[in-house]
């Protein structure tokens, strides 16, 4: 088995979750994949990071991040697999915060200085593309090249991603979730 047959199975496993539920879109939906049970778990973590790593290993960015919270244990993941695989790849991790601070720094965006980096923006999962592009935009506006969104499992984003100019690749989709 591979690391993505892995993950699947830790995400089938683990994190969808069968219910009625309101989804941060504000759509309701009668089941929810909450990803935090796997990219916060010991096994779902290292694949998390290994999966996306090799999903967008054609796009050149030295930096990953996206909107707290779903994107933050993502970008460590991937931090962490890059630094991992030997290559001497050097990977930095950022967090976009849901609005600016009022106190210390007032930094929007937490970590290494995203300012002309390219950058990676992601997700663990997304229904509407709100928040990776609420991650986006605040990202351009501290200066950073965007060279494209990646997530977990995409419930419906892609398109409004590629509608703002985005590449866009998803580790798993809803057909992969039996949906």
């Amino acid at each position: 088995m591979t690391d993505r047959d892995d993950l699947l199975k830790l995400v089938l496993d683990l994190a969808v979750v069968r219910g009625r539920v309101t989804l941060s879109s504000g759509q309701v939906a009668d089941w929810y994949v909450d990803l935090r049970r796997l990219t916060l778990h010991h096994a779902g973590a290292p694949l998390v990071g290994r999966v996306l790593l090799d999903l967008v290993a054609d796009w050149d960015f030295d930096a990953v991040g996206g909107l707290t919270l779903g994107a933050d244990p993502v970008a460590s993941a991937m931090l962490h697999a890059a630094a991992a695989r030997g290559t001497g790849r050097k990977l930095d991790a950022f967090v976009v915060r849901k609005s600016d601070k009022a106190h210390g720094l007032q930094r929007r965006i937490e970590g290494p200085d995203v300012a002309g980096r390219r950058v990676l923006a992601v997700e663990d999962t997304s229904t509407t593309g709100g928040s990776v592009l609420t991650a986006v935009e605040a990202l351009r506006e501290a200066g950073a090249e965007v060279v494209g969104v990646a997530v977990i499992v995409d419930r419906g984003a892609e398109k409004a991603v590629r509608a703002a100019g985005l590449s866009y690749r998803s580790a798993f989709s809803l057909a992969d979730l039996g949906q």
